[in-house]
């Protein structure tokens, strides 16, 4: 089977992007004769159509898909290749360029900043980009996993399996506790206020067992929202401690005890870019990194093992 080119890579990804030939040859500056030739092309040598045609553009098919998470994969590889090579013929051996950083809410609030300030720090040549995914289907990894990130922070071991051909690592454990309005003599009795991405297998078992807990009364779109919502006395909330970590002195939490659940947070990215120095040093810079207690409220996280 033939090879396809760096070029084509790129007209794939762009018909792909922009939705269609004719959009895919202005942003590149061809001809969208030009443009549907190379696709054919591609057709041909992969033995399989990548795009659906009709007048309003061209869709990609779950083949199309697939070759352009690949095409996104290689071509950052590409990038990578040329920065790492030029750094080691540099004095120093300086890393630069962008590092594309994938995370949920909470996580791109709490874990980020501080390791991202150290990582530019120590390589200003680094311009790190973080994309804010919700926590849900393939959530934060889906984006390495697609090739829009080199680098996810996730939750991991949940309800949702990791997608496939991803390497892992554990940051830390965070534990859940009930957040409610500060002074409520029974906060147990509120309506529960909850957020789509707080399903998962880690609070269900402990949350079916818990017969205390009603049906959700409130349900909001993100954590944040739910944090405020809570602020305003609008009911309680069973939240994990990064989310908690927004919380107004309106806001008090109790320890769930013992049998709390908790979450697993780590990084994930692709074997290949696992050995990137970029990446690497992030990771470093991740896992050196550990945020601390929550004053007066819930225990601390804890690193993971």
């Amino acid at each position: 089977m033939a090879e396809l080119t760096p070029a084509e890579l790129r007209i794939l990804l762009s018909v792909s992007d922009e939705g269609g030939f004719t959009a895919a040859g202005t942003a590149l500056g061809m001809t969208q004769s030009a443009v549907s030739h190379a696709v054919r092309g591609m057709e041909r040598k992969l033995g399989t159509v990548l795009f659906d045609r009709a007048r309003t553009g061209a869709t990609p098919t779950p083949a199309g898909e697939r070759a352009a998470a690949h095409a996104r994969r290689i071509l950052r590889l590409y990038e990578v290749m040329v920065a790492e090579v030029r750094a080691d013929n540099a004095t120093g051996a300086v890393l630069s360029g962008p590092l594309r950083v994938a995370a949920f809410r909470s996580a791109a609030l709490h874990l980020l900043p501080d390791a991202l300030e150290r990582l530019t720090r120590r390589h200003p040549g680094l311009s790190p980009e973080v994309r804010v995914v919700r926590d849900m289907g393939p959530g934060p990894a889906g984006e390495v996993a697609d090739g829009r990130a080199d680098l996810a922070i996730a939750t991991l071991g949940g309800s949702t399996p990791m997608p496939t051909g991803l390497i892992t690592g554990d940051l830390l454990e965070e534990a859940y506790a009930l957040a409610h309005p500060s002074g409520h003599t029974a906060p147990r009795s509120l309506p529960l206020v909850d957020w789509q991405e707080n399903c998962s297998s880690y609070t269900a078992a402990w949350w079916s067992a818990q017969d205390w807990l009603p049906p959700a009364t409130i349900t909001a779109e993100d954590d944040g929202t739910v944090l405020a919502l809570v602020a305003q006395g609008r009911g309680m909330a069973v939240m994990p401690e990064l989310s908690l970590r927004d919380a107004p002195p309106s806001v008090e939490t109790v320890d769930l005890g013992p049998d709390r659940p908790t979450r697993r947070i780590g990084y994930a990215t692709t074997p290949e870019l696992a050995r990137t120095a970029g990446v690497r040093a992030f990771i470093r810079e991740l896992r050196a990194g550990k945020p601390s207690a929550l004053p007066g409220r819930t225990p601390g996280l804890h690193r993971g093992q």
